[in-house]
């Protein structure tokens, strides 16, 4: 530690609101590691949905300003350094990890059950929970810290971590395998995308729901088929449903795939883009002997899957514009406005 700055160039979130709840600064402290924790310079740091809902209040109940605005429904602490996707270089580990590690490129596990030297109760979330990476620097425990071996640039390696971990965490809890057929919302985001390739890896057929500009851009990165948003979608499944729906829009016409579902189908759920109200006809849900999977928290085995799946080139990165860390408010504008397939990363 000695050897690397006291201070930091970093984005925190400062309150719940829109973009002006976000500040650069340039004097952040340094993190120190605890006896179990590596530190780690950023190299890059992905975009995602949870960084607009938490700067927003999305998650809260009721105010934005409430105290259950989080993942985990717990108050934040304010400030905060957002940013759940990193890809970066150990340059520092605590007294109990092997200074081996020292010079390793990792990418972060977003889940934790394990921070600041302590197991966790109830898992947090890198960035949300605790300190993340929209900075130079951050802390980890080392257990969260996997190395990774590729020739693929920083930039397109921080395009797997919460993604990647989302997708392949809905597909492990609906247990797809090859041959299942599977229908995927929200198809040309972060998770959507990565939702297709990774069922297209286990061996399903692969639908996509998607806008019309970006249904060939789905298809070449491995869905079988696809749905414009606003097409017959029960009409599509009638003759041949689905076994598994996975979901990050929900709204209104989340009945719809329940209806495209055959008999004892799973449905997994990670996102509500479209609204987070929808209408259950409990006839549905009971008739046709569905399971219905909310899906957040990661299993154990899953990001070290997703590893492998990198290494062996089982699936690509989808990076769809870099920003520097400066810029972080037109990377959050853009992202809103869904004009891109994949991921926006910000560099350091």
């Amino acid at each position: 530690m000695s050897q690397l700055p006291s201070h930091m160039k970093g984005v925190v979130l400062t309150h719940h609101g829109d973009l002006d709840a976000l500040s650069i600064r340039h004097n952040l402290p340094l993190p120190i590691p605890a006896a179990t924790d590596v530190v780690i310079k950023v190299a890059a740091a992905g975009v995602n949905n949870t960084d607009l809902n938490t700067r927003k209040g999305w998650y809260s109940k009721g105010d934005n300003d409430a105290e259950d605005a989080s993942w985990s429904g717990t108050p934040l602490a304010l400030p905060l350094i957002q940013g759940a996707d990193v890809c970066g270089y150990i340059v520092a580990v605590g007294s109990e990890v092997s200074t081996s590690r020292i010079g390793e490129r990792v990418i972060i596990e977003p889940c934790l059950t394990e921070a600041n030297g302590a197991k966790l109760p109830a898992p947090w979330y890198f960035g949300s929970e605790c300190d993340g990476g929209f900075a130079q620097y951050t802390k980890v425990a080392a257990k969260h810290a996997y190395t990774i071996n590729t020739t693929m640039t920083d930039a397109e390696l921080a395009s797997f971590p919460c993604s990647y971990s989302t997708a392949e965490n809905m597909l492990h809890r609906a247990n797809v395998v090859a041959g299942d057929r599977v229908l995927v919302t929200g198809a040309s985001g972060g998770v959507g995308s990565a939702a297709v390739q990774l069922a297209k890896a286990r061996g399903a057929f692969v639908v996509a729901i998607t806008s019309e500009s970006k249904q060939e851009e789905l298809k070449a990165v491995g869905a079988d088929d696809t749905l414009t948003r606003d097409c017959n979608w029960v009409a599509y499944a009638k003759d041949k449903p689905f076994d598994v729906v996975i979901d990050l829009v929900a709204g209104p016409r989340w009945p719809e795939l329940l209806d495209m579902m055959r008999p004892f189908g799973r449905y997994a759920v990670s996102g509500a883009i479209a609204g987070h109200s929808v209408t259950l006809d409990v006839r549905t849900l009971y008739l046709k002997d569905l399971q219905l999977l909310g899906c957040t928290v990661i299993c154990e085995e899953v990001f070290g899957n997703v590893v492998k799946r990198i290494e062996a080139g089982d699936i690509a990165p989808l990076v769809s514009k870099t920003y520097p860390i400066e810029d972080i408010k037109q990377a959050q504008t853009d992202f809103e406005q869904k004009a891109h397939i994949g991921k926006l990363v910000l560099t350091l």
